[in-house]
């Protein structure tokens, strides 16, 4: 799961354009991308140790269905792909959130 958040870090870092491109298809600001790289970064590195994993679960499946927007793209079958991703590693956040007992 920390791989999935790392490799988003990685991608938004190293070609941010398609990121920006689908913030800016929803009149969202650009400059959002850095915020959701710092995100992506710090969910995953918390995800390797182990901790705040009961709050980290619940904030990670939000973050997952909220950015699974932008992928509603019927006639593109990646994109799809990628929102149907998303719903399934919301439901890995929850779980493991529900299974934890880590707040700190």
């Amino acid at each position: 799961m920390a791989f999935l958040f790392l490799a988003g870090a990685a991608q938004k870092t190293i070609d941010p354009a398609p990121a920006r491109m689908l913030l800016a298809g929803y009149g969202m600001p650009e400059w959002l991308v850095w915020p959701a790289l710092a995100f992506n970064a710090l969910a995953a590195g918390l995800l390797i140790v182990g901790k705040f994993l009961k709050p980290l679960g619940r904030t990670l499946a939000m973050y997952c269905l909220l950015t699974s927007v932008f992928h509603l793209v019927p006639d593109d079958p990646w994109q799809m792909s990628i929102l149907v991703k998303n719903w399934a590693l919301a439901g890995g956040c929850l779980i493991l959130s529900a299974s934890s007992d880590q707040w700190l």
